[in-house]
C-alpha cells in the first residue's frame, strides 16, 4: 500500500512540475482526433502535427488555417493564461589580491574564566517554581 501511495504521489509531483493539469489529460482524445484529421486531410505524421500545433510551424499553421481555430483551442497543453518565468544565475569570478600578510603577535595572557550562565539566571527569572 505504501509503494502505491509513493508512486501516486511522485506521479502527481511530476505532473505538477510539468504543468500538466486535469483538463489536459481529459483533452488527450481531442489531440488524437485532430491528429487523425491532419493525417487524413494533409498527410502529416504525428511529429509534423506536433510541430504545427506546438512547435516552430505553429504561427504559419494558425495563419493559413483560420477555420480550425476552434479545434485548436480545444487541444491540450495550450499555455494561454500561464505566466512563464525564466531565471538565470550568472556566476562571476571574483579574485582578491592580497598584497601582504600581516601577522599579529599573540600576547601571553593568563586564563580568564567567564561564567556561561546568563544574567537572567542570577536574577532568578528562569528558576523553577518554589513550593509554598
Amino acid at each position: 500500500m505504501s509503494k502505491l501511495f509513493a508512486i501516486l504521489l511522485s506521479s502527481l509531483i511530476l505532473l505538477q512540475s510539468l504543468r500538466i493539469e486535469y483538463n489536459d489529460i481529459i483533452q488527450i482524445d481531442d489531440l488524437i482526433e485532430h491528429a487523425q484529421f491532419h493525417k487524413a486531410e494533409y498527410g502529416d505524421n504525428f511529429f509534423v502535427f506536433i510541430s504545427k500545433h506546438y512547435g516552430e510551424l505553429k504561427d504559419d499553421h494558425s495563419k493559413n488555417h483560420q477555420e480550425e481555430e476552434k479545434d485548436h483551442d480545444q487541444l491540450p497543453f495550450q499555455c494561454h493564461d500561464h505566466i512563464v518565468t525564466i531565471t538565470a544565475f550568472v556566476i562571476q569570478k571574483c579574485f582578491l589580491e592580497i598584497e601582504s600578510v600581516e601577522l599579529l603577535e599573540l600576547k601571553d595572557s593568563r586564563f580568564h574564566y567567564q561564567s556561561t550562565l546568563s544574567t537572567l539566571h542570577k536574577k532568578s527569572l528562569l528558576q523553577p517554581p518554589k513550593l509554598a
